[in-house]
């Protein structure tokens, strides 16, 4: 995981490294069940140097907690880009395809048994396919190289539509389940 970091925070493969400030290796448990993939950092993650701080990253934190779940402990919060991209816009494909292969080692470093992606990005980016819609396969599993993907809405849609919070719980409660199944079948979440 070191060689990793090292190569991945040194990185200068595509124009985003030009104007960030922090690249974002990620962060959580290396030995994580579950991996988190977000789209990109934001503002407050470039300047920070961590993944998921900011308002959506708080959002997120609240999810995980009432799943019973903890960065330290249960997951590994990465993201299909390392770098932010000028104004938040979606990285372009260049750019994830230069990014893609560190995420790839990420994944097979942790080896995690779900995966959840955080958005339509990050789901279409990790399965290299553009066609998933997120509206039409959030909380259906998916099989991908002998793991469990769990696509679910952005903690950014959330707070722009609040009314996406109650699908969104229910394909946690999923990855719950999930986890007792696979895991932990003693897994204490304070909600269910």
């Amino acid at each position: 995981m070191e060689n990793l970091k090292s190569r991945i925070v040194t990185c200068s493969n595509c124009e985003l490294h030009s104007t960030r400030n922090n690249v974002i290796f990620g962060e959580g448990n290396p030995a994580a069940e579950i991996f988190l993939v977000g789209e990109a950092p934001g503002a407050d993650e470039d300047r920070v140097g961590r993944p998921f701080i900011g308002k959506s990253g708080q959002l997120l934190d609240k999810i995980l907690e009432a799943c019973g779940f903890t960065r330290d402990d249960h997951v590994f919060i990465s993201n299909i880009v390392r770098c932010r991209p000028p104004n938040n816009r979606v990285p372009t494909d260049f750019e994830v395809q230069t990014c893609i292969g560190y995420l790839y080692e990420q994944i097979e470093l942790v080896d995690p048994k779900i995966i959840i992606t955080l958005g339509a990005t990050s789901l279409k980016k990790l399965l290299n396919d553009d066609s998933y819609r997120i509206s039409k396969v959030r909380g259906k599993w998916i099989e991908w190289n002998g793991r469990r993907v769990m696509p679910v809405y952005h903690p950014a849609a959330l707070l722009r539509n609040p009314a996406l919070k109650k699908d969104t719980w229910e394909d946690f409660k999923q990855v719950i389940h999930s986890y007792r199944e696979q895991v932990d079948p003693d897994h204490s979440s304070p909600h269910i």
